[in-house]
């Protein structure tokens, strides 16, 4: 029926503006990620111990640091981790309905991806 088929090319349409959506995330997602790491190592942290000391001190920022800004680079990962499989997953969904070979669908999708991406 002609509802059905306008319901099919406007879920396809959303489908593909969320796949667009969520590539966006993931990209934003990437760049807190890499603005979380630290710029590099602090000459402190390697440095050896000089004679009669202990080396960097054992509540230095240096290495007090590190393992903060691990941790907010692992659940940075995570998010990105979750972002692709969702994005895998819809990718996947609108692939699938284009090989539909219905020109409506496929329409859809391309309309959906421009939406996306302009938005």
């Amino acid at each position: 029926s002609c509802a059905g088929m306008a319901l099919s090319v406007l879920v396809i349409l959303l489908l593909s503006m969320l796949y667009e959506a969520v590539k966006m995330g993931k990209a934003m997602l990437l760049r807190r990620a890499l603005l979380a790491l630290p710029r590099s190592l602090s000459q402190e942290s390697l440095a050896e111990p000089e004679e009669g000391g202990t080396g960097p001190a054992q509540g230095s920022p240096s290495l007090m640091g590190f393992p903060i800004f691990f941790h907010r680079w692992f659940q940075y990962h995570v998010g990105q981790t979750l972002f692709h499989v969702v994005q895998v997953v819809l990718g996947y969904m609108v692939m699938l309905a284009v090989m539909s070979y219905n020109a409506w669908i496929f329409l859809g999708a391309i309309a959906g991806s421009t939406l996306g991406y302009f938005v």
